[in-house]
């Protein structure tokens, strides 16, 4: 910024992209430093959550316990069916 928004050397100089220069500059135009945050990983908080939200993050957590339940139905088949071979 206090170089004329210079995003070659600016890019050169950190070892990163002339985009990610870029992106970062558009982010703090429009949200300012806090747009600079790296949110990645990071979960709202219970009380932070709209209902929506909510349902969505319940829905998620179902879709995943039933994803693992119907692997550990197929493991003990698979187990089963070995077993009667012997």
């Amino acid at each position: 910024m206090n170089h004329d928004r210079n995003y070659k050397e600016t890019a050169a100089k950190y070892g990163c992209s002339y985009s990610q220069v870029y992106s970062w500059v558009r982010k703090y135009d429009s949200q300012g430093a806090d747009g600079l945050n790296d949110n990645r990983g990071h979960r709202k908080a219970e009380e932070d959550l709209t209902d929506n939200e909510k349902l969505e993050r319940e829905i998620r957590r179902l879709k995943e316990e039933l994803r693992r339940k119907e692997i550990e139905v197929k493991f003990l088949k698979k187990l089963s069916e070995l077993g009667r071979g012997r």
